[in-house]
């Protein structure tokens, strides 16, 4: 029998009334509000990530593919479809390369490792982008009209129509426009209505009528207020392009985190040189940098609340050590190594922490999981992009942080423990 953790057993689960348990009692809860803590802000933080990457994934996909000339002179350059090179981008499947070895966090000098991605391309569909000028008989303003066409999949748009349908492709030509919630509402206009645009091509003007389906809104009122989707055709025969010609390809991936060795491999080993490669990270730099920002106050609350765990933690075990001064001298007088005796109250520190990793999970999780099922917590839509807190249940770091908290605050448990060895078994028996 483990003589450290049997004495530990009977101390905690002990039904005596003491100052002890009090100063326990604060201890899990003190671990259990940090934890509920960090489990509430790493799921609200990997919601963020993900609802937001997902508004501009789908809006934009992961990779554009583009001619050169169009980051020189900022004119719509036509590229021919369905080339050679699209085939072989949509058979991207899991790929290998090089990273170079480290060993925790520090790369070793000469040594490579090979890593493999998680996964492929999932799907590719050309686009075209066309400026113009919307108007009604009351309002007047700036657009961006994307051309699609049957390639393009609405399961990712799906979400954000929250009005009227999508563009109808299968009937030849169409003058069908869906446009967002922030045009809408600050021009006036409503489905069922025609609008005008005004294009310019070679120095005159050219208008179109256009007949509004639907409305969508992402929350990113940055680029929603300047988007609206329609049939590629149109604009093709504005822009006096063929049917073979688009502005470029969206490529969606079937893992982000694949998108920069991907898009690499794209660009320097499938696309012709008069074409270049461009990840949405590059194109849309500042909403990934505010998402970046969002790691770091994940990481400042988790080592606040792991501080404030352990020295409370601390604090009751010193308490408690105290406490058992008489134990401590009986159990060296008989012949206790140090160790032994210093073993006693690891084991119920870390009972103690254990039913605050217990009550923390369920308090993080309820209040996580009421979020997840009703919203509670709402959000200004115009400054997070969403309206309500997001959650996501990742379990992998769940466990982890379960993990993590109950070793290091044992670790640093350690120390006080040391107080055990300055206890004289003589000088405590003689002062009972």
């Amino acid at each position: 029998m483990n003589f450290g953790h049997f004495i530990a057993h009977r101390i905690a689960f002990s039904k005596s009334i003491s100052f002890t348990k009090v100063i326990v009692r604060i201890a899990i809860a003190a671990i259990a509000l940090s934890l509920a803590t960090m489990i509430l802000t790493t799921s609200i933080v990997q919601g963020f990530k993900k609802e937001i990457s997902s508004k501009v994934f789908g809006f934009w996909g992961h990779i554009h593919i583009t001619d050169t000339n169009i980051n020189r002179t900022f004119e719509a350059v036509p590229i021919i479809k369905d080339q050679p090179y699209l085939e072989e981008i949509k058979e991207i499947g899991g790929l290998e390369y090089q990273l170079p070895a480290s060993i925790m966090g520090n790369e070793v000098d000469g040594k490579y490792q090979m890593v493999e991605t998680q996964g492929g391309v999932a799907h590719v569909q050309p686009f075209i982008l066309s400026y113009g000028i919307l108007s009604t008989s009351k309002e007047f303003g700036a657009i961006v009209l994307k051309g699609i066409d049957e390639d393009f999949d609405w399961e990712y748009l799906s979400d954000f129509v929250i009005k009227g349908r999508p563009v109808n492709l299968d009937d030849g030509e169409s003058s069908e426009l869906v446009i967002s919630a922030v045009t809408a509402r600050t021009m006036q206009i409503d489905t069922g209505q025609r609008v005008q645009v005004s294009f310019i091509r070679d120095n005159e003007q050219i208008k179109r009528a256009f007949k509004v389906v639907g409305i969508y809104n992402t929350g990113l009122e940055e680029y929603d207020k300047t988007i609206a989707l329609c049939d590629m055709r149109k604009l093709q025969g504005i822009m006096g392009w063929s049917e073979d010609e688009v502005y470029g390809y969206e490529v969606f991936l079937d893992n982000i985190e694949d998108l920069d060795i991907l898009n690499e491999y794209i660009y320097q080993e499938i696309l012709p040189a008069r074409l270049y490669s461009e990840s949405i990270k590059t194109k849309f730099p500042s909403i990934f940098e505010w998402l970046k920002l969002t790691d770091i106050n994940e990481d400042v609350m988790f080592w606040l609340m792991l501080i404030v765990a352990i020295i409370n933690m601390i604090t009751a075990l010193l308490i408690f050590i105290l406490e058992r001064t008489h134990m401590i001298g009986v159990l060296k007088a008989l012949g206790s190594k140090n160790w032994q005796v210093r073993k006693i109250f690891l084991y119920n520190a870390g009972y103690i922490i254990l039913f605050g990793l217990i009550f923390g999970n369920i308090l993080g999780l309820g209040i996580a999981a009421i979020q997840y099922f009703t919203h509670v917590i709402k959000l200004d839509e115009a400054n997070y992009y969403l309206t309500y807190a997001p959650i996501l249940f990742n379990w992998t770091s769940i466990i982890l942080l379960n993990v993590l908290c109950f070793v290091i605050i044992l670790i640093f448990l350690i120390i006080p423990t040391y107080l055990v060895t300055r206890i004289d078994p003589i000088k405590t028996l003689r002062f009972e």
